[in-house]
């Protein structure tokens, strides 16, 4: 008898900042009951309305160090002048216990992931162009020019790694976006090599 696997998925969504990712995240997990969502920690400052604990484990950069020295993440990286990284043992307990878990992070953790973690599913989260890209980062109203200049420098670096993920998806429209991340985390739960693994017949 084959049973469903009680493991859940390792979800990896990576793209420029202002793609959409946190929206395209929030509202697959008004979806889905089986979701978890790993909290990164990061050296950056908090944005209006951002909770420590929820949105990030806001650290000073000392604290950050002091957690690279005890290998507590499951990968870190510098991006736009800023530390961020993903605490391990909360998403291995998570995964163990059945949830998919996703992991929102820039394409150098994502490749660091991706080594140790061969099994988790990659999905590169693009806007349809840069001239969308710079619309929307501007329209934040969050940013400097020189920082949506540095934001626009990075994402067509990270658009030249977008050929290493599993998956793209090109958020022009966000209700489309999340039906296809959603299909994309119930097709992996459905393969059988994900399957077959629980029950030890590979």
């Amino acid at each position: 008898m084959i049973a469903r696997s009680k493991k859940g998925v390792l979800l990896i969504v990576s793209g420029p900042s202002g793609a959409g990712k946190s929206t395209v995240i929030s509202r697959l997990s008004q979806l889905r009951t089986d979701l978890r969502f790993s909290v990164s920690a990061t050296t950056r400052a908090p944005r209006p309305g951002e909770i420590d604990g929820q949105d990030y484990y806001f650290k000073t950069q000392e604290e950050f160090w002091e957690m690279i020295k005890l290998d507590a993440f499951l990968e870190h990286a510098e991006y736009v002048g800023n530390s961020y990284g993903t605490p391990a043992a909360p998403v291995d307990r998570d995964v163990a216990e059945g949830y998919s878990v996703i992991l929102d992070i820039e394409v150098q953790g994502a490749a660091q992931v991706m080594e140790k973690r061969p099994d988790a599913v990659s999905v590169f989260l693009c806007p349809p162009s840069m001239e969308e890209l710079e619309r929307r980062l501007r329209g934040r109203g969050t940013d400097s020019e020189e920082k949506i200049r540095d934001r626009l420098m990075a994402a067509h670096r990270e658009y030249a790694q977008a050929h290493k993920y599993r998956y793209i998806i090109i958020n022009d429209d966000a209700d489309t976006a999340v039906r296809e991340l959603d299909a994309i985390l119930t097709a992996e739960r459905c393969r059988s090599s994900y399957i077959l693994e629980g029950e030890n017949l590979l």
